[in-house]
């Protein structure tokens, strides 16, 4: 008699939920961080004119315009 082996499933999902969701908030962060670098002007960071001078530093790096 043949021996019966179990049931696998057909299909195996190629990436896992946890690694979605790791990519997810990667790419979130970094459209955060795009959009502080490139369109914030002073609305979003408050926190004194430290950040709001690096941020428009950092956009002149980029190329982006701002003025």
């Amino acid at each position: 008699m043949p021996k019966i082996e179990a049931a696998r499933p057909l299909i195996t999902p190629a990436v896992s939920a946890r690694t979605l969701w790791i990519a997810a908030a990667v790419v979130a962060g970094l459209l955060l961080l795009a959009y502080l670098v490139a369109f914030d002007q002073g609305a979003v960071s408050r926190s004194g004119m430290y950040l709001h001078e690096l941020m428009h530093d950092g956009r002149h790096l980029l190329g982006v315009p701002c003025h």
